[in-house]
């Protein structure tokens, strides 16, 4: 089914027209976004969000159907007894109408309840219905943390298809009441048109609800736009959005597939302009989530979230920086061998350095030592970090140097979570199996598709001497398996207050315990 959210034709359909249309098409109010209860009121198109979260605060976003202000209130309650109204932020044509704000001088771990209106900018005593959002800011004190990742969303084609349950992963996630949702990156698939129907192997069709913009791949900073908002309109997503705070990264098909100075864009581009489609997919990117803003760099996505005092979070950025896409072969370290170059470099190794928290995690958008071709089809080129077994060379520079210099600090307990290769798997680094030993022993985790095809495994490079603990991969005879598969995978991680114990487990869509660890704090 195909349903056309434009402003404009919003606007001339009266609410009961829209329902009874909507009815028709075999979709329910609950499917789609917020409506007001009269024409002429702004709308909340998408939801709510929260993200960035703190000690002290926190980012909350929404968006209307026109200009607008919004209107933000804060409260510490459900009841919203003794509610805080902040200051009206802009929404315009400009950023799409979406709005975000620092929520600041928050109680430590506490329940945040925050309401969202927005007041027409043409007639100001109009004014949209609310909706409500919630979120846990970070502790102070060393009570239980728990949280949720994963990655890849709405890709290959796999959109939101009611029958099967819609975008069921988040419902899932939902259930274990996280305190905040870490968001591996491949947030949308803008290089993946959503098709109406797909035929599946044994002949069954999945049938995705469907958008105009996204009939192609995006180039437009509106077709950008629209791949993320086609995510908001599940109702899975916009519940699990209105309750859990995202930390959010990104990775290529924000962009496009592999994308680098050297993509060389397929037919079905007309822009053929690589960099100018990043920008614009990048500003999408920002005005879609609620992310702390840089001031010393606007469109920073790498940053720390301090959440108490077990935990910091730094998220990467491993696209932005990135030298192009080649053979990855270089011996000596320079520009044609970065991957989060040389200043995202500094400031990792001084925020590690600054934590004080029990565990440092290490938010990566891709796998250290699984090998992801740049051609997958002729098995040429490196579009990840690792490129075959044997000393590190060229991108495996760099992770050479972050992991001898957290062995040498010396820095406690670091953990490195992505996603990326649509499996899950843990893999436990051992220098005295590595090619290059000059590192203390860690784990990475990956999970992932939230909603997406499956493909796996891929191959091991041994550079950092990595051992598969668990994996769970469909096969390389069974690629690109539909979520109806079931194996769909997110990863949960529970911090326990009174010892700091990481309790690490992978899980399905059905919420099946796949495999679970618990790791010991190193004290000192």
């Amino acid at each position: 089914m195909t349903i056309h959210l434009s402003r404009p034709q919003l606007s001339r359909l009266s609410r009961r027209r829209f329902l009874s249309t909507a009815a028709a098409a075999g979709v329910t109010t609950l499917s789609m976004p917020y409506l007001s209860r009269a024409a002429d009121r702004p709308q909340i198109t998408h939801g709510v969000q929260s993200g960035d979260v703190s000690m002290d605060g926190g980012v909350v976003w929404a968006r209307a159907d026109r200009p607008s202000q919004m209107l933000v209130e804060v409260a510490t309650t459900e009841s919203f007894k003794n509610a805080r109204s902040l200051p009206p932020i802009a929404a315009l044509p400009e950023s799409d109408f979406t709005a975000k704000m620092l929520l600041e001088n928050l109680p430590s771990g506490q329940d945040i309840f925050y309401r969202v209106k927005f007041r027409d900018l043409s007639h100001s005593a109009v004014e949209s219905e609310a909706v409500v959002g919630r979120f846990r800011t970070a502790p102070g004190n060393k009570r239980d943390v728990s949280f949720v990742w994963g990655g890849d969303v709405a890709g290959q084609g796999w959109g939101i298809n009611p029958d099967d349950g819609g975008m069921f992963t988040f419902a899932t996630m939902k259930k274990h009441r996280p305190d905040f949702f870490l968001h591996s990156g491949d947030t949308i698939y803008a290089d993946g048109p959503i098709k109406s129907e797909v035929k599946l192997p044994d002949n069954k069709v999945w049938k995705n609800l469907t958008v105009e913009e996204k009939a192609k791949v995006a180039e437009t900073l509106d077709e950008f736009r629209a791949a993320h908002k086609y995510n908001f309109l599940d109702e899975n997503v916009r519940a699990f959005n209105a309750e859990v705070p995202i930390f959010v990264q990104w990775d290529d098909h924000e962009v496009t597939n592999n994308w680098s100075a050297s993509k060389e864009l397929p037919a079905a581009y007309k822009e053929r302009n690589i960099q100018l489609l990043a920008a614009r997919a990048a500003r999408a990117f920002h005005e879609m989530y609620p992310m702390r803003e840089s001031i010393a760099e606007p469109g920073r996505v790498y940053r720390t979230i301090n959440y108490g005092p077990h935990l910091d979070v730094f998220v990467l950025d491993e696209r932005s920086y990135r030298g192009a896409n080649g053979p990855n072969l270089e011996d000596k370290y320079g520009p044609s061998s970065y991957f989060i170059g040389p200043e995202q470099m500094r400031w990792l190794k001084q925020a590690l350095l600054n934590s004080r928290a029990t565990w440092k995690v290490i938010a990566s958008d891709m796998p250290l030592s699984l090998i992801v071709y740049d051609d997958a089809a002729n098995k040429k080129g490196s579009e990840a970090i690792a490129q075959g077994d044997g000393p590190a060379r060229g991108r495996e520079l760099e992770i050479a140097e972050i992991l001898r210099f957290i062995k040498t600090a010396p820095i406690q307990n670091t953990v490195w979570l992505t996603a990326d290769v649509h499996y899950a798997a843990a893999h436990y680094y051992d220098p005295n199996k590595a090619q290059f030993q000059d590192f203390e022993p860690f784990w990475e985790f990956v999970s992932g598709p939230l909603h997406a095809g499956t493909f796996g495994p891929n191959e091991l490079d041994n550079t950092f001497g990595p051992e598969v603990r668990f994996i769970k991969a469909p096969g390389l005879d069974k690629q690109n398996l539909p979520p109806s598969a079931g194996m769909q995978f997110f990863g949960h991680v529970k911090i326990e207050g009174e010892t700091g114990q990481m309790t690490v487990t992978l899980r399905d869509r059905a919420d099946v315990a796949l495999w679970s660890t618990t790791l010991d704090p190193k004290l000192g």
